[in-house]
């Protein structure tokens, strides 16, 4: 990740995709922001910037067997997402090293684990690599930029499983920053299975601050993010809540259902909202949520028989040559906490922009 180059990158980036002058500050009116690609495709990497900050990149890092938004930043540029394991941070987890950035994939696709692939920083065996094949727009501009991706799931002998095309949109609102996320996923062989695991689907690894002070301790990375060699139980920093549509807060979120969740919490004093909503046209809408308190926060619709304590089963299947597309939105506030209000008015307004 190139951070250091994208301020002397920018002015030429620019000058070539022509969307104007770069606006100093947020303001509430959107159309005030500028979003710009900038495309390394040679290092694998698409960054993401608006009003001349980073906010995310698009990568596909051979060591990943998987593309990822990472990091993914406030508008103030405070970085949200976890460092660990593509670029430590002291005092944050070393454990779960595939879990980077956003993601979407999932842990039994055909047999095949495609979610926990790489645990190990070596490829599994027996785990599924979803192959970044290209990127077929990139379209900046004012408010909004749009991205759309093509994508190969592939089985451990390297056959292709399903083909992805991932539309996102990234938007500027004032101090607040969203992603839409919409996959269309197409069997190309035979009719996929994807059996109930609670492994999946659109997953986040946050950062150290915004997870939820724990009584179970865990090792930290020090200065050399080495893992330190005596447990955490001071929870420094540590300051996240969840809180589900339905009114669920804390731990107590995994496995329930719910239209959106948000993560909201504190860095450096800045008061962030996290926040993932789920689409009325998706499966199993509203969604079932993998969110657990050491930083892990996934909408999972596929998940229902490990959420349910095996009281019901979907066993979701795509037939040969047919589609199906999921769609996300997630939404990072700055300065402020997200009002129910205010997230039911953003969950609302992307359930009528897709169909």
């Amino acid at each position: 990740m190139k951070l250091q180059a994208i301020t002397i990158g920018l002015l030429a980036a620019f000058l070539s995709f022509s969307f104007g002058t770069k606006t100093s500050k947020n303001t509430q009116n959107s159309q005030n922001s500028k979003i710009v690609f900038i495309n390394h495709e040679t290092e694998k990497e698409v960054d993401v910037i608006i009003d001349g900050k980073l906010f995310t990149s698009y990568c596909w890092y051979d060591n990943m067997y998987k593309p990822v938004l990472y990091p993914i930043c406030t508008s103030t540029g405070t970085i949200i997402t976890r460092g660990f394991p593509l670029k430590p941070r002291e005092g944050e987890r070393g454990d779960h090293r595939h879990q980077i950035g956003l993601w979407l994939n999932y842990g039994n696709v055909n047999g095949y684990d495609f979610w926990n692939n790489g645990k190990s920083g070596n490829k599994d065996p027996k785990g599924g690599e979803i192959k970044h094949l290209e990127i077929e727009k990139l379209s900046g501009g004012t408010g909004e930029g749009v991205m759309i991706t093509k994508e190969s799931w592939l089985d451990p002998q390297g056959k292709e499983i399903l083909v992805e095309n991932t539309e996102y949109h990234f938007i500027a609102k004032g101090s607040t920053r969203i992603i839409d996320r919409i996959t269309t996923l197409t069997a190309t062989g035979n009719t996929v299975i994807m059996k109930d695991s609670e492994e999946g689907m659109l997953g986040i690894r946050v950062a150290r601050q915004l997870e939820l002070p724990s009584k179970n301790a865990g090792f930290l990375l020090d200065a050399q993010g080495n893992l330190s060699k005596e447990k955490d139980t001071l929870n420094k920093g540590v300051t996240g809540n969840y809180k589900s549509s339905e009114g669920v807060t804390g731990e107590a979120v995994w496995g329930t259902r719910a239209k959106w969740m948000d993560l909201f919490g504190i860095i450096n004093d800045e008061k962030i909202s996290l926040v993932v909503c789920d689409h009325p046209k998706n499966q199993s809408y509203p969604t079932y949520w993998h969110a657990r308190p050491y930083g892990l926060f996934s909408a999972n619709p596929l998940g229902v028989k490990d959420f349910t304590d095996g009281k019901e089963e979907l066993n979701f299947s795509i037939p040969a040559g047919k589609s199906t597309t999921f769609r996300y939105r997630v939404i990072i506030s700055s300065g402020t906490y997200l009002t129910e209000a205010e997230i039911n008015s953003y969950a609302d307004e992307f359930a009528k922009k897709y169909k």
